[in-house]
């Protein structure tokens, strides 16, 4: 175990015949004593290092250390890939390497060992809903007092390669995170899924052909007619005929509902001012035949493949501006590692897959981390001045300065309390208040603690910090 330990491994050797493949414990980001890159080493290793006293720590989240006495020069460097499989809720990133290897046929073959994993989750979702929020209040400020003032000209145009702030988030974090991993990673590649979502033949639940692109259910007609054709003029909720129909949505917007077609139906003003912004769900408890009818109609929404859509080539465009070559690869290719290999469905396990293998001559997928780090996005706190209640007037006073002795909400401190219930000693992010007694999330709860009982053990940089477990193997990845 120690020599294992002392050369930076720690597995399994995989050429050895009873080695079957199976996860490990996740690498250790190295820098040399000049800040370069170094191959990531065992967790044994670095606690060895550190003992002994050759190396620091520089960073705790991924954690990270710096060698004293070794410089890049003096240091041997293969390289890593990072293999990126994007989402809309969130994105997988793997550090990996591939080497050659007899198998027990005389065969050489490429196998390739995760070293390092981490799940990115958006907040893109929160952004959108914030978005609209601060819209809503401007609205009502720029009327409130002015009922006859003109609306603003809609006339303001966008600069090229312009996206939402939502889907612009998708792509600056992933792009952070890629470049951290450079800096602490020797990555000489960068493989990353691409594909193309189509959404009317994923509207329609079938592939379209040719012309059928441009024949939507609306072709030739207009949406209240469709309507009324679909509802027979008549209320979707109570089928009432013969009186005033408004275009309901089944699921609000303000519950992330769609403009689709699929989610509109017809319905008399007293029903659609009873519904308001509740959900259809609760709206027609009593009735369960009429629920399921309307239900039946309701497609899965499509906003998170056109969010992929629109994002993938600005993502694309800034990787590329890391310095280093960029690779698309398609999603059915990255399926089919992943199933051939036995692997688990998970944004990391994707990422682990992403990219070509010749299963054919014996290439797989032979170790992942059996733990993988989820980097929360929680940004660097708001802009407004001040908190408003639910109608968008002032209610509190926010201050202007964000450090209050010395901490920021977000850092990332140990905690020592001498006595009292929470006595001990306690590592989490907290929140700062201007009197000094800040609130630390821990495992267990918040606590609030005095700024004098705080170490600061790194500074937040826009994300929440956690751990999960990677999910199993379903089958022998050696052997498949």
């Amino acid at each position: 175990m120690a020599q294992a330990a002392e050369n930076g491994s720690g597995d399994a050797p995989t050429h050895t015949p009873e080695y079957a493949g199976g996860s490990g414990a996740g690498r250790v980001f190295v820098l040399s004593g000049d800040g370069h890159p170094l191959m990531p080493c065992h967790p044994a290793r670095t606690r060895e290092l550190l003992r002994k006293g050759r190396a620091v720590v520089v960073r705790q989240t991924p954690f990270t250390i710096r060698l004293k006495d070794r410089t890049l020069a003096e240091s041997a460097v293969d390289g890593l890939q990072l293999r990126i499989d994007p989402g809309s809720k969130g994105t997988g990133l793997a550090l990996t390497d591939e080497k050659k290897e007899t198998d027990t046929d005389g065969r050489v073959v490429t196998v390739r060992r995760g070293l390092f994993s981490i799940e990115l989750q958006h907040r893109g979702d929160q952004i959108h809903h914030t978005m609209g929020q601060r819209a809503g209040y401007r609205t009502r400020r720029r009327s409130a007092n002015c009922r006859y003032r003109a609306p603003r000209s809609n006339n303001r145009g966008v600069a090229q390669g312009w996206l939402p702030p939502s889907l612009r988030h998708r792509v600056d974090t992933t792009f952070s995170l890629a470049n951290r991993l450079c800096r602490f990673a020797p990555i000489t590649e960068i493989h990353l899924e691409r594909t193309a979502f189509d959404t009317h033949s994923m509207s329609a639940g079938r592939r379209l052909h040719g012309t059928e692109h441009a024949q939507g259910p609306l072709a030739g007609s207009t949406t209240r007619s469709y309507l009324h054709a679909r509802w027979n003029s008549a209320c979707a909720y109570c089928d009432a005929v013969g009186v005033p129909l408004n275009i309901d949505h089944v699921r609000p917007r303000s519950q992330g509902g769609s403009n689709r077609i699929t989610n509109l139906v017809l319905a008399c003003v007293p029903c659609n001012k009873a519904k308001g912004n509740s959900s259809v769900e609760s709206f027609l408890a009593h009735r369960p035949d009429r629920l399921a009818k309307i239900l039946g109609q309701l497609k899965t929404p499509l906003r998170d493949a056109a969010a992929m859509n629109s994002a993938q080539e600005r993502l694309t465009e800034a990787l590329e501006t890391l310095g280093r070559p960029v690779h698309a690869w398609p999603g059915h290719l990255t399926m089919a590692n992943r199933v051939t290999t036995g692997l688990g469905k998970t944004h990391t396990l994707d990422a682990l897959s992403v990219g070509h293998l010749d299963h054919e001559g014996g290439a797989a997928i032979v170790r992942f981390p059996d733990r993988v780090l989820v980097a929360k996005a929680t940004g660097r706190g708001s802009y407004a001045r001040t908190t408003p209640d639910k109608y968008g007037f002032p209610r509190l006073r926010r201050s202007r300065t964000k450090q209050h002795f010395g901490y920021v909400t977000g850092d990332l401190v140990r905690a020592v309390i001498p006595s009292g219930k929470w006595a001990g000693t306690w590592a989490g992010r907290i929140s700062v208040r201007a009197r000094g007694q800040h609130s630390l999330t821990t495992p267990r709860g918040r606590v609030n603690v005095s700024h004098w009982n705080l170490q600061l053990l790194q500074r937040g940089d826009g994300y929440g910090y956690s751990t999960r477990p990677e999910a199993p193997l379903q089958a022998s990845p050696k052997n498949s």
